[in-house]
């Protein structure tokens, strides 16, 4: 079992919300987990796929997720769809990333959608918008 990333302030008590961040690019989440660590008073986990997200759900329960859409195994949306039908996350918002973006997809389960590349400041503002 992959072992979860946390972002350095994962031990303290920041406003007692987590984000979690599924990407399996590892620079790319290692960045997505050290902007939302320096920029925000939340802390952060990354995970690489869908897989590792449900089980981390369960333990970290979430205020937000940001996922990728095309991950290994299972896409964003197949995620999404798993996750909200869980009843520790059934209402936790979600932003989904991706270059690719199925439009009709997301409009329909009324989902935030960020297109790569985006500016690091337009996630930053939509999680603030999203944890207010």
């Amino acid at each position: 079992m992959q072992q979860l990333k946390e972002s350095s302030h994962m031990g303290q008590h920041r406003l007692h919300k987590t984000i979690l961040v599924v990407e399996d690019d590892d620079s790319i989440g290692s960045l997505l987990i050290d902007a939302l660590a320096q920029e925000t008073s939340y802390n952060a986990v990354l995970v690489p796929d869908g897989f590792e997200a449900l089980r981390a759900v369960r333990s970290l329960k979430p205020s937000l997720i940001i996922t990728d859409y095309r991950l290994p195994q299972m896409d964003g949306l197949e995620l999404y769809d798993q996750m909200h039908s869980m009843d520790e996350v059934a209402d936790v918002p979600t932003i989904l990333m991706s270059a690719y973006m199925p439009v009709d997809e997301v409009q329909k389960r009324d989902l935030v959608s960020l297109h790569k590349p985006f500016e690091l400041d337009d996630l930053l503002d939509t999680v603030e918008t999203l944890l207010r």
